[in-house]
This record gives structure tokens, sequence and C-alpha cells, in this order.
């Protein structure tokens, strides 16, 4: 199979590290090719803290990905997150020369690359700028400018920002794996890829992608991406009280969260107790199912509440602001039992939680429509739309070559013509000149 069509998605994550191969089918679904999963080290709420580790972990993924799928390839598209990630709003604008001719895309992309030279904050660099509305000249409020007029062109933008060495530590890791670093994007626009439709975005909503370390959110309006956010605490926080509570190991207690724990503790009898072995011989510790409930939901608690009050930050009490479709949960901390109520009940909006398989075909891997999959999947959708792009801009160059020989050849052409005529016009010019002077002799 050529490695030209198909997309590779790195998930460097703080529980879990997952890469992924697709290609898009005739039907333009997403079909999964193989995937490989690795225990995450290294890495501490989605920065990489370890290289030696963190490189270690990408390679074991990396085998596995290849060995299910029988591919070998280099090119990846890697997911960023972390609590060093975060946003501006910025406008700026570009004046074009000619007023009366139709606004392009390179007059976009121009003014989209020119917020790229904006100075930013010591140790920081930008990762997106993803544009807003577009103002020309004294119209606003236009989602898509390309084919209309204007001298000025004006547009808000959507900056994500996030620290230099995070990023580079990331580009160590995977070169040091023997990869190539193909495109770097936010993991949060990677989720809302995979799990939302356009017709919520265009309503209004908000993914909150729980995570191992971090938990990412991503408000979209109209279409738009409207407010990011990364809250420093994740499913790994949750497990670390229940580890402490309970006073048992770190595997025992991703394990109880996993299989009996619940957001919801009213949804737990008092009488059903959980018998937790003891290491190397100790005796059993019992805790009842009410007991753990009651300590996940205070740590649920305290994550949800910080994404309300991100969400409450953007504005939603405002009209234009609303977000009818309401919120959408995914990542690994989305499988969590009753998860779903604990957040329709602190933030009274509609929930659902959001599986990565709108997008893909009937052929793929079944575990991948799990939520801890939606990032990979929005990942490999990013590389396949690169791709794509990059084919699309390689044969208008193409395409632009053609017509420049075709035009240099009918220049030629033409220009042999013009000079063959002028071989003509001076020759029958000397013929005539030379027969003037024999009839002029002859009188």
């Amino acid at each position: 199979m050529e490695t030209k069509k198909i997309a590779v998605g790195l998930d460097i994550g703080t529980t879990k590290i997952v890469a992924m191969i697709g290609i898009r089918n005739e039907y333009g679904k997403l079909e999964i090719l193989g995937i490989g999963q690795s225990k995450s080290l290294g890495v501490r709420r989605g920065v990489v803290d370890n290289i030696t580790k963190t490189t270690q972990s990408i390679q074991k993924a990396i085998d596995e990905a290849k060995a299910s799928s029988a591919i070998n390839f280099e090119d990846v598209v890697v997911g960023i997150a972390g609590q060093h990630i975060r946003s501006i709003q910025q406008t700026d604008n570009i004046t074009r020369e000619d007023a009366e001719s139709i606004i392009t895309e390179e007059d976009i992309d121009r003014l989209t690359k020119q917020l790229y030279k904006m100075v930013m904050l010591p140790g920081e660099e930008i990762i997106h700028v993803l544009p807003q509305e577009y103002k020309i000249d004294s119209q606003s409020d236009i989602k898509d400018p390309i084919g209309m007029c204007g001298g000025r062109v004006e547009a808000s933008f959507h900056v994500v920002v996030g620290q230099i060495s995070s990023l580079r530590n990331i580009g160590r890791c995977v070169t040091s794996a023997s990869l190539k670093l193909e495109e770097i994007t936010l993991e949060p626009l990677a989720s809302a890829a995979a799990v939302l439709d356009e017709e919520e975005m265009k309503e209004g909503v908000a993914l909150i992608d729980i995570g191992g370390g971090t938990t990412d959110l991503a408000i979209f309006k109209d279409g738009i991406i409207r407010h990011t956010a990364v809250i420093p605490y994740g499913g790994n926080v949750i497990t670390n009280d229940v580890k402490e509570a309970c006073v048992i190991s770190e595997k025992q207690a991703e394990m109880l969260k996993i299989r009996f724990g619940s957001a919801w503790p009213g949804e737990n009898k008092k009488n059903e107790i959980i018998s937790i072995p003891g290491l190397r011989g100790r005796p059993a510790k019992d805790i009842t199912r009410r007991n753990l409930s009651k300590i996940i939901n205070s740590r649920v608690l305290e994550i949800i509440k910080a994404v309300h009050q991100e969400i409450l930050n953007y504005g939603v009490e405002e009209k234009k602001k609303q977000l009818i479709a309401g919120i959408v949960v995914t990542g690994g901390g989305a499988e969590l039992k009753h998860l779903k109520q604990v957040v329709q009940f602190v933030t009274g909006m509609d929930v659902r939680i959001g599986y990565p398989n709108e997008h893909l075909s009937s052929n793929s891997v079944v575990e991948v429509t799990s939520p801890i999959y939606s990032t990979a999947v929005g990942l490999v959708m990013a590389g396949l739309n690169h791709k794509e792009k990059q084919a699309e801009e390689q044969e208008e160059e193409l395409e632009q070559v053609v017509e420049q020989q075709v035009q240099e050849e009918t220049q030629q052409e033409e220009t042999q013509v013009a000079e063959k005529k002028e071989v003509k016009r001076s020759f029958f010019a000397k013929w005539g000149d030379s027969l003037k002077k024999i009839l002029d002799n002859a009188e």
C-alpha cells in the first residue's frame, strides 16, 4: 500500500501512547488499518519530563502498530496538550492594492501567516492560528470572504500558544524513535473532529476531553472554535485519591476505579462491599462501593466545576453565545460510570458521551470506537486532510507549470510566425525594389 495515501496519528498521553494508522476509503470514511498502544512513561500532565522513557514508549506503540497493519511508515501527526497550552484572541488586517479585484485564498493565507510573526512571551511559540470572523472595509461578521471585493481585510483569530521547550521535547522524542514529525495538532481540536458533527459546532457545543493528566475544553459556535482551555487535572488524580484513601497500590486503585467506580455515590447501596487483596500475603482490605464513589465524586466535581467556570468565562449567558448542543464528553475519563449525570447536574446543560465512530468505516477495528481513542482518530483525520491539501497544492503547482510551458510554447510559435512574416515581407520588399530599378533602367 502506498504510504502517501495513509496517515499515522500519534497520541502522546499521560497514561498511554497510541499509534493509529488509517486511510480514507472510496466513500470518504476513515478505515483504521492498525493500532499500537503502550504505557506512557516519562510524561506528566501532558508534558514530557523524561526523553528516554517517552521515546521507548513511543517506539513500542509504533512497532505494535506496524506489526498489526504490516505497513512501514515514518511520517506521524502528533497531538499536543498539557497545562503549558494557552489561547488568546487577536485581530489583524491587510490592505490590498486593488480593491476592485476579488479576495483570494492567497490573501487569507497572507493575513493568517502575518499572525505567526506576532511577538510572544519569552519561551512561547504559536501552535495554531485559527480564523474566526472577517471584516471587509465596513462590512463585518463575514464567515468566508473569498470571492468578495474590498481593500481592507480584517479578521479576528483564536491563537493557541505553547512552551517552546515542550514542543521541542516532543519533537526530540519523535525523531529519536526514527520518525518524521509531519504536523503538530492541538489535541482538543483532534478530538472535536472525531466526535462532533457540523450541526453541533454550528449551534454551539462544549467538548470536554478528560485524559489521564489533563482535561481539555474546546468551545465551538457558528462552526468556529471560540475558546480553548486546559484544566491541569485528569483521571490520574482520581486514581491517586483512591490509592491514598484506601492505602492500596496504584494498580489496584486504577482497577477499582474502572471496574467498580462511579461518579454518583447515590447509585450504590451501603452494604455493597469490595474486598481488595493485600500485597504479598498481607490481609485483604474492604471498602464499600458507596465510599469508593464518594472519593471519586469529590474529585470529579472539582474537575467539572473548573471546566464549567471556563464555559461561563466564555459567556454562555449571552444569547449569541448560547451552546444549544450542550456538552460532549470524551476521552478515557468519559467511561467512568454516571459521569454524564454528574456533568449534567453541575452545568445544567444537555450532555452526551462522544464516540469517534461517526467518521469510521465498518471495516475498522471495533475497539477504536471507544472514547479513549477519540484523539488518535482525530489525529489520523488531521493527517489525511494534511496530505490531501498537499496533493491539491502540488496539483495546482503542476497545472501552473504546465500552463506556463504552454504559454511559453505559444509565445515561441507566435515569435517564429512573426519572424517568418518579417522574412517574407523583407524578401518581397527587396524584390519590389529590384523590379523597380529594372523598370527604371528600361525607360
